[in-house]
């Protein structure tokens, strides 16, 4: 039997419910900057807000919106398969997405591709007929697990929900790099720009998607037109995405229009100031480091709801384990909140160092309060750690003891 427990969790499952301030579609969310904070609520979105007009299509009950342009999966809706449901993956724009009309006809998208020795623009269905790459991987928000961080960071209150695992398709960046006659020399850094409209009268640099990536990221990076076997849609970066395996959500450009290969990073705002992993109070700019690459983490799925009231006996915990850029190779779980761990084990197929796998833990619960934890170590031999990495607006949270549930049996 374990103790209540006393983390900024508590704050969480106690605003749980909450509504937030609703961001209309037609208002320029400014990327990482102007979003309403709003606090995970684990009732169905039907009871909340709607859906917003390009995401209707999703499956409102397993959602919680926070606004137009953010929507998280609730904590249990992953299901018990590796691959997300698309309808249940969470949506993440830092500013509004482009009209619907551009995925009417996807091959006719067109991407520019700089920076090479022979730059030139290329249709989808001309990268269609030039290679062909599947890559299961982890798709998640840098602020998935903002919401535990006592100091109250602006931008959404992400719980766990802003992360999912899918399939995407398309063709490898580097095979289509060395059909254009390889990287120019003394290129450092692979940077993909958005298709999204910028309002008239503004500096592009404040509010186009724009970022870069080391160019080492290329090697396993693909330009993807299909997500777990569907056309990709508007809601998710359609009619084409650069996907970056490894990084965090807004390293992988939506509707991206240009492919350039740069000797420095991008000018735009959301590169220069906004992802900085910068102390608490402060804000980032380009002399803090960029937030790329993801840590291990895992965290548990079911049983999923705060204060969950369970009957004795046997009990299986189950959860997603991912390694950020190795594979996961190891997960523990505890039952009394980080005091001792048990070894469980991975289930369902290994689709890849860059997928989450899902595991399983039996346990026998007598009557009690249980804090229900779980822990990942990947293939490098990074474990996920007790603490999160303090930072001013919320980035790359993998604490396992942020992301206990707490039970009790009776």
């Amino acid at each position: 039997m374990q103790e209540k427990i006393n983390t900024p969790r508590r704050r969480v499952l106690a605003a749980a419910g909450a509504a937030a301030a609703w961001a209309g579609i037609s208002t320029v969310a400014r990327a990482d900057s102007t979003e309403p904070a709003s606090q995970s609520n684990p009732q169905p979105v039907s009871d909340a807000k709607p859906l917003p007009d390009y995401a209707k299509w999703k499956d409102a009950d397993s959602l919680i919106v926070h606004s137009a342009n953010t929507i998280e999966t609730q904590r249990g809706a992953v299901g018990n398969s590796v691959i997300t449901p698309l309808n249940r993956l969470f949506i993440r724009n830092n500013v509004s997405p482009p009209p619907a009309s551009i995925t009417a006809d996807p091959d006719a998208w067109k991407v520019s591709v700089q920076g090479v020795d022979k730059p030139r623009t290329f249709t989808v269905g001309e990268l269609k007929g030039m290679g062909l790459e599947a890559l299961p991987m982890v798709l998640q928000c840098s602020g998935n697990g903002r919401a535990f961080f006592p100091h109250n960071p602006g931008g959404t209150q992400w719980s766990v929900g802003a992360a999912g695992c899918v399939i995407f398709t398309g063709i490898p960046v580097a095979k289509l790099v060395e059909a254009l006659g390889g990287v120019q020399d003394g290129m450092v850094y692979m940077t993909g720009t958005g298709g999204e409209e910028i309002p008239a009268g503004l500096d592009p640099n404040t509010v186009m998607v724009e970022r870069s990536v080391p160019l080492e990221a290329m090697k396993d990076a693909i330009l993807a037109w299909e997500v777990n076997g569907e056309p990709l849609p508007l809601a998710h970066g359609g009619p084409l995405r650069l996907i970056v395996p490894g990084y965090t959500g807004v390293n992988n450009v939506k509707y991206v229009k240009q492919l350039a290969f740069t000797k420095e990073q991008s000018p735009a705002s959301i590169q220069q100031n906004s992802y900085r992993f910068s102390a608490v109070g402060e804000k980032g700019g380009p002399q803090h480091e960029s937030i790329w690459e993801m840590p291990p983490k895992s965290w548990i799925t079911s049983p999923a709801a705060p204060d969950t009231s369970m009957k004795a006996g046997t009990v299986v915990i189950g959860g997603v384990a991912m390694g950020g850029i190795d594979s996961p190779s190891k997960i523990e779980v505890s039952l009394d909140g980080g005091k001792s761990w048990q070894e469980a084990h991975f289930v369902g197929p290994d689709l890849g160092k860059y997928a989450w796998r899902q595991f399983a833990f039996t346990a026998n619960l007598k009557p009690g309060r249980y804090n229900l934890a779980s822990r990942t170590t990947n293939a490098a031999g990074q474990t996920q750690p007790a603490e999160r990495a303090e930072n001013n607006r919320g980035y790359n949270n993998n604490s396992w003891q942020d992301h206990m549930v707490e039970i009790t049996v009776t």
